[in-house]
């Protein structure tokens, strides 16, 4: 199965009762345990945000209330970075919370303003979003900073920013990290910033958007769950 290796019993039961393959997850589990067959261990992930800055913070609207009911209502985003053998590679996104899936991109050898900036037009034209949507990060001065806040401003969209040194403000955020860290960085010994930028572009908009299921949508990809009930929203996929 195109999986990546990542799925554990519940999804492969998932995936081969749509295949119309008679199992049990019970039976799953045991032939993976008698095999020697785990999906890959999540890691504990850590803050990294530097909020010693002198640019406005704005308020937690978002206040960890993660259950949104259509597209492009809230956007979460965050930053992370990557080793190479040239150095550190930076990944900025924009991430919808209606179904997890990732509409902004952006990746860079240096984390400045331009990263963050990139994520969020790319989102921007992909996806026009409607005026009122709540853009939520966390307090890092890239996305506190006048030319930031200004791009928001420009497209009618609302900041909300996690409290101080509170990752779990920014849960859903957080959470996709640590999956594209498990499923994908920690498997590689990236070479050159090139081919890590290709195969995390890759993972991001072939599988992780398109494919890989997630229980919390019902054991959907992201864009299949917007499909679902949004079909409009093939059109800008």
């Amino acid at each position: 199965m195109d999986n990546k290796e990542d799925y554990g019993s519940p999804r492969i039961y998932k995936a081969l009762r749509e295949k119309n393959v008679a199992c049990s997850e019970n039976r799953i589990a045991r032939l993976m345990r008698l095999n020697g067959i785990v999906a890959v261990q999540r890691r504990k992930f850590k803050a990294t945000t530097d909020s010693k800055h002198n640019w406005p913070v704005a308020p937690n609207i978002l206040e960890r209330n993660f259950t949104v009911h259509e597209p492009n209502k809230i956007w979460v985003t965050d930053i992370t970075y990557v080793w190479t053998w040239e150095g550190w590679l930076y990944l900025s996104f924009v991430l919808d919370l209606y179904s997890r899936g990732v509409v902004g991109l952006a990746m860079s050898a240096r984390i400045t303003d331009d990263l963050t900036q990139s994520a969020l037009k790319q989102a921007i034209l992909r996806r026009s979003p409607p005026a009122g949507l709540i853009h939520h990060s966390d307090r890092g001065s890239q996305y506190a900073s006048g030319d930031y806040q200004a791009l928001l401003q420009s497209h009618e969209m609302t900041p909300s920013m996690s409290r101080k040194g509170d990752c779990w403000d920014n849960a859903v955020a957080e959470s996709f990290l640590h999956t594209l860290k498990v499923e994908l960085v920690h498997r590689y010994r990236f070479k050159m910033r090139d081919e890590a930028k290709q195969i995390i572009f890759e993972y991001i908009e072939a599988y992780y958007n398109r494919k890989r299921m997630h229980s919390s949508l019902g054991y959907m990809s992201p864009f299949d769950y917007e499909k679902r009930s949004f079909p409009l929203l093939s059109t800008v996929h």
